[in-house]
């Protein structure tokens, strides 16, 4: 295929004009120079990878506030990294009825000439569910996380690009992903976190606690202390006959 785009000229191939269109080639055509032994790689990436690294920075998320600042922060943060994904889920859900409107078919439909990395892509093009799912969970994670967040967000606008890299989205597609997750995230955070924070504080007290909060010692100003959950006192032996006696 990479062979026959490159005989058919842009004007040709495009099948239109503008700046979505010729964005979609100049990035497209990133690929069609590539090795074909990168763009298997970037189309994995593009497919799985990408979703597959902010899964893993959420649970490292999840495991730096576990084990950082005091209980309140630590069940706070994880409602919030709780919420990352459910807001991924909801956005996807809304995203339906807006690609039943707009019906806008993939880009490799109505231009030629493209390099197409992932084939089997048979429904609507607008918005992007790549885009919006990774954009809803790199905002979530960034509201608990803000460190490990920037690193969500790149892999957010990295998943993007290589979806306009492997042909299947044109860059409105993708910012229309953007949009949608970072709205569904933002917009529904103060219910959700309502409904969530509660629950996750009953974690917090029950024996699966450590869920919520970790027994490591937590840094402070005034040197390691360990905060944990509620601990006892230990208790001194004799005092009790002392107070007896008393």
């Amino acid at each position: 295929m990479a062979g026959l785009a490159r005989e058919i000229p842009l004007a040709e191939a495009s099948g239109g004009s503008g700046p979505d269109i010729s964005l979609l080639y100049d990035i497209n055509g990133l690929s069609r120079a590539a090795p074909p032994w990168v763009d298997r790689i970037m189309g994995f990436i593009g497919e799985y990878g990408i979703m597959f690294g902010l899964v893993v920075v959420g649970l490292w998320s999840w495991w730096s506030v576990r084990r950082r600042g005091t209980a309140e922060d630590s069940v706070s943060a994880v409602a919030g990294l709780a919420w990352a994904p459910l807001a991924a889920a909801i956005a996807v859900v809304i995203n339906i009825p807006i690609r039943g409107f707009v019906e806008r078919p993939r880009p490799f439909v109505d231009h030629q000439g493209l390099e197409v990395l992932v084939a089997g892509k048979t429904d609507y093009s607008f918005v992007s569910d790549h885009s919006t799912m990774a954009m809803a969970l790199a905002v979530g994670i960034f509201l608990a996380h803000r460190k490990l967040g920037f690193a969500a967000l790149g892999l957010a606008v990295t998943e993007g690009f290589l979806r306009i890299y492997m042909g299947v989205h044109y860059p409105t597609d993708v910012i229309g992903g953007f949009a949608l997750g970072t709205a569904v995230t933002l917009l529904l955070a103060p219910l959700a976190l309502a409904l969530l924070t509660p629950l996750v504080s009953a974690i917090a007290g029950s024996r699966a606690r450590v869920l919520v909060r970790s027994k490591c010692p937590v840094p402070g100003r005034d040197g390691d202390r360990t905060e944990a959950f509620d601990i006892p006192e230990a208790r001194v032996e004799g005092a009790g006959e002392k107070d007896l006696a008393a």
